[in-house]
């Protein structure tokens, strides 16, 4: 399936019904009274996050939403029935924003959230509304007023615990394919992922999180070089980063440096969460050069592993470490 993470769309809440002008016709009631009804408010139009989608690719061919309109008031003082609500579904973690002033109008992160994003216009009152003791034959009745119509912009923002964060072929791929149930495309050379992948790992019984494999970096990304930024917003929501540097590296501190500073330039907060720094596809090199790579140093605090998805060998290490800070940032939640 397609992945889609940004559709923009124009919405259109219902009309409000026209009021209604009547008077009554009855036998032996030659003049009867104003009995015109009211108009039905027009639908809303409703945003919902649902947890059954997971990208934005339905709003690739359906650009234009409408909610239905009010009926118009009737005789007899019937009033028009109400258009119904029009409810979108999208993705949970979808940001919308408004497409002129670039505001966000709202966050849905949770399975049912909801945001009116245009409502519906009013009915107008029928001409028995406007009868009075000096005017008991009023001709006249309100008009509906229009439903809201605006443009947006919808952004999904994948939900995950754990972003990994490295060059084109660093091993990503590889690894959220070992240690969940996900299955991305493999191969040995750039930008072999053009998506990102959110696999759930299983860490014990009753203990799970969500990483999330960001489609590969490089310098120059957060001014739209490589892939663009196009993906960096999906490490905004993660808890833990983890940067994959490869054993064969010629420069290991200059790697982190540089996807260090693509996250900086692209948005500082980033680099407030927690960070872990592993050397991937240690498998490679011999032990002179494990011992090497053990002692770098990249940050006070950002703990160094070593891993091979290839051979097994860290992986269990890296779980434990994830679910220490994770289930640390629970507790303090709590």
């Amino acid at each position: 399936m397609q992945f889609i993470d940004e559709a923009r769309i124009i919405v259109k809440a219902g009309d409000g019904g026209n009021g209604c002008i009547n008077f009554r016709h009855e036998k032996y009631v030659p003049k009867g009274g104003p009995d015109g009804g009211n108009g039905g408010d027009g639908g809303d139009v409703i945003i919902q996050a649902t947890k059954h989608m997971n990208t934005l690719l339905d709003f690739k061919y359906k650009k234009f939403f409408r909610a239905k309109n009010g009926e118009h008031g009737r005789g007899k003082k019937q009033e028009g029935k109400s258009g119904e609500d029009l409810i979108i579904k999208v993705p949970c973690g979808t940001v919308i924003r408004d497409a002129h002033r670039k505001k966000v109008i709202g966050d849905l992160t949770h399975d049912g959230d909801k945001l009116i994003v245009a409502r519906g216009g009013k009915g107008g009152r029928g001409n028995a509304e406007f009868a009075t003791s000096t005017n008991q034959a009023p001709r006249y009745a309100e008009e509906g007023t229009k439903g809201e119509e605006r443009e947006l912009i919808l952004e999904l923002k994948l939900l995950s615990d754990v972003g990994l964060v490295g060059f084109p072929n660093a091993g990503k791929s590889t690894l959220i394919s070992v240690i969940s149930a996900a299955k991305p495309k493999i191969a040995d050379y750039p930008f072999t992922t053009l998506v990102p992948n959110l696999g759930v790992v299983r860490y014990d019984v009753g203990k799970s999180f969500v990483v999330a494999d960001i489609p590969g970096l490089i310098e120059g990304a957060h001014e739209g070089r490589g892939l663009g930024i196009q993906f960096l917003r999906h490490i905004e929501r993660t808890r833990v980063l983890v940067f994959l540097i490869d054993a064969l590296s010629e420069n290991h501190k200059r790697d982190f440096e540089i996807l260090y500073n693509e996250l900086r330039a692209y948005k500082s907060t980033l680099l407030r969460k927690k960070k872990i720094v592993t050397i991937s596809k240690i498998d490679t090199v011999d032990d002179k050069a494990k011992k090497y790579l053990k002692a770098l140093k990249f940050g006070r605090g950002i703990p160094t592993l070593l891993l091979s998805s290839v051979s097994g060998e860290g992986i269990q290490e890296l779980l434990k470490t994830l679910w220490k800070i994770l289930s640390h940032d629970l507790d303090e939640s709590s």
